[in-house]
């Protein structure tokens, strides 16, 4: 197993089988970030992380960190906070103020660089990344994105700037997801907050499995129209 440099003229990846195991899931560095490039990672179960001022990296973990919608897991507290949450959800209708969100958050920004926000900018214009919004009255606390595979979506950042907004979005989002016919959601690398929220890991290898069969698959035609996805009880 060795590092592989990328080219800026081919947008083609090694096989992720090829991913060091240590740091896990190391598969390449270089080449850009193109829309063709980045989909092109996503098909094959790839994901671009690096710090400012590093190359770009290219990672695909094994195991793999995944929540099956269905499976969330609603605490009691977080139950009682939804039953008369002071929040509204909706989908796709401030991708840029999401994604500028994740950046500022303390935990998630020292990796969204401005390319990254430039790039997924661009991924959402194609139509295939999305974000999900929490807000309280007319102010965003809270939110997430990430890009659709079909029946899967590969969550890449949240952030919350009041009490269980990112829980709210990822909650909301998931059920919806889960009864319009979603299949899958990629959380990346397991964590503490995601394994609390039901997230669990499988392997690599079965991953890529769910990943092929859920990409011959879609969702309703209007499931990413920009709509209402919660309202908070009168």
């Amino acid at each position: 197993m060795r590092l592989v440099q990328l080219s800026r003229h081919n947008i083609a990846f090694p096989s992720p089988e090829g991913a060091l195991r240590e740091p896990n899931g190391l598969l390449a560095l270089g080449g850009d970030l193109s829309p063709a490039r980045l989909l092109m990672a996503y098909q094959r179960g790839i994901f671009p992380w690096f710090s400012p001022g590093d190359p770009i990296l290219w990672w695909s973990p094994d195991p793999r960190a995944v929540l099956w919608p269905g499976q969330f897991h609603l605490s009691r507290s977080m139950k009682r906070f939804h039953a008369n949450s002071p929040y509204r959800v909706t989908l796709n209708h401030a991708f840029g103020q999401v994604i500028e969100g994740c950046a500022e958050d303390r935990h998630e920004g020292t990796w969204i660089t401005r390319d990254i926000i430039i790039a997924y900018h661009q991924l959402h214009e194609l139509g295939y990344a999305h974000s999900i919004e929490v807000w309280k009255d007319d102010d965003l606390v809270g939110g997430m994105y990430g890009v659709a595979q079909g029946t899967l979506f590969c969550g890449e950042s949240m952030f919350s700037r009041a009490t269980n907004a990112s829980k709210t979005a990822l909650l909301v989002f998931s059920q919806e997801f889960a009864q319009r016919g979603g299949q899958l959601m990629d959380c990346q690398v397991l964590n503490e907050h995601t394994a609390s929220l039901g997230a669990v890991e499988i392997s690599r290898r079965r991953y890529i499995e769910h990943l092929e069969q859920c990409r011959q698959e879609t969702l309703p035609r209007d499931f990413w129209v920009p709509r209402m996805l919660f309202m908070p009880n009168a």
